[in-house]
C-alpha cells in the first residue's frame, strides 16, 4: 500500500451554534489541511499520483471555503461548520476528484482539518 500526503492552508470564519461556550461566538482560524491519499499498485511512471495535480485539486476545493464565513454556506447552513464537518466537507468535494483522475486506481484515504497547532479532526475511509 502507498500513500501520499499534501497539505495546505486557508483562513475563514465561523461560529458554533448550540455549543454554549466561546466557540458559539464569531471567530476566525488560520486552518491547516492535510489529504492523504493512497493506492495499491503505482503508475507505469512509477507513481501513486503527482502530488502537482492533488495540490491543484486540494486549492480548487478549498477555493469554495477560503476567507469565507462557513456558516453562510449552502454546505453550513443547517450543519454547523465544525472541524470534523469541515473535514467531511473536503474529504466530500476532493475524492470524486482523485477518484477520477487516476481511474479509480487511487483513492482519497483522509482529510485532517486543524483549527490550530494542537487541535485537529480528521474524516477517513478504511478502505476503497
Amino acid at each position: 500500500m502507498f500513500e501520499l500526503k499534501v497539505t495546505k492552508h486557508f483562513a475563514a470564519a465561523h461560529n458554533l451554534r448550540e455549543f454554549y461556550g466561546k466557540c458559539e461566538n464569531l471567530h476566525g482560524h488560520n486552518w491547516f489541511v492535510e489529504a492523504r491519499v493512497r493506492s495499491k499498485e503505482l503508475d507505469k511512471t512509477g507513481l501513486v499520483m503527482d502530488f502537482g495535480l492533488i495540490k491543484r485539486h486540494l486549492a480548487e476545493v478549498l477555493d469554495l471555503i477560503d476567507h469565507q464565513y462557513l456558516n453562510d454556506l449552502p454546505d453550513f447552513k443547517t450543519t454547523n461548520p465544525s472541524s470534523e464537518n469541515i473535514a467531511l466537507f473536503i474529504f466530500n468535494h476532493l475524492a470524486p476528484r482523485v477518484k477520477e483522475d487516476s481511474a479509480g486506481r487511487v483513492w482519497l484515504h483522509s482529510v485532517s482539518a486543524w483549527e490550530s497547532d494542537n487541535a485537529s479532526a480528521t474524516y477517513l475511509v478504511d478502505a476503497e
